[in-house]
């Protein structure tokens, strides 16, 4: 575990170092934040620097081996109905406990005039996401031609951007762009190639990718459907 942390060490600090960088030479040239503001900054950089680094390890060392595992056993249970609940089932958690979508959902929930409950746009998205990753896996199961289905998506993307109040549509847009970070990612990156891996195919685990693309899309449409609706 000690050389998986020192191997992701280097990977953090070259990944934030230049916002720190870039924030330094703000600093001293045009911001000149107040001292105490700086000093707090760097503070919170190290924070996140720490969090990272536990975070790139668990993720490599426990999240991914148990989602390519998962994904490889699904389709030899049989079971359709099993293989889109778990892809559906792990979108959604995954979306709740993702700390983008909890960003997003606060800061909309404070800039909102009507109030929109944090909460709920967060299941919205989280919904959004677990549907279109069970619609993703089933594809990869079929072998159905991934560009079709994100052609299908994209067409009920622009009907429904049409439909929807214009307060909407920029917030569904929002909504799809955090669905894909840290958590969502690889849980579900790592079980779409384990489903992809297991496949009598050619293309073996590479039918694996695309499930990203289109869960992002998920979140998109639920909340212009859910926008239109009300």
């Amino acid at each position: 575990m000690l050389k998986l942390l020192a191997s992701k060490l280097n990977e953090v600090l070259r990944a934030i170092a230049p916002l720190i960088a870039t924030v330094c030479v703000m600093q001293l040239t045009f911001v000149h934040a107040p001292l105490a503001q700086f000093l707090q900054f760097l503070a919170g950089a190290a924070l996140a620097a720490i969090g990272m680094l536990l975070l790139f390890a668990g993720i490599e060392h426990g999240i991914l081996p148990m989602g390519r595992f998962i994904g490889a056993e699904l389709p030899r249970k049989g079971s359709i109905l099993l293989i889109a609940g778990v892809a559906a089932a792990l979108g959604f958690v995954t979306t709740v406990a993702e700390p983008d979508v909890l960003i997003l959902a606060g800061q909309v929930a404070a800039a909102s005039d009507d109030g929109i409950p944090e909460r709920r746009l967060v299941y919205l998205i989280a919904a959004g996401v677990g549907l279109f990753a069970a619609a993703a896996l089933l594809r990869i199961v079929f072998g159905f031609p991934l560009n079709r289905l994100l052609a299908v998506a994209l067409v009920a993307v622009l009907a429904l951007s049409l439909l929807a109040p214009p307060s909407v549509a920029p917030l569904a847009y929002d909504a799809g762009s955090v669905t894909t970070g840290v958590l969502t990612t690889p849980v579900l990156l790592a079980l779409a190639l384990g489903v992809g891996s297991v496949l009598a195919r050619p293309s073996g685990a590479l039918d694996g990718f695309g499930l990203l693309g289109l869960a992002s899309l998920g979140p998109i449409i639920v909340v212009l459907l859910v926008g239109w609706l009300a």
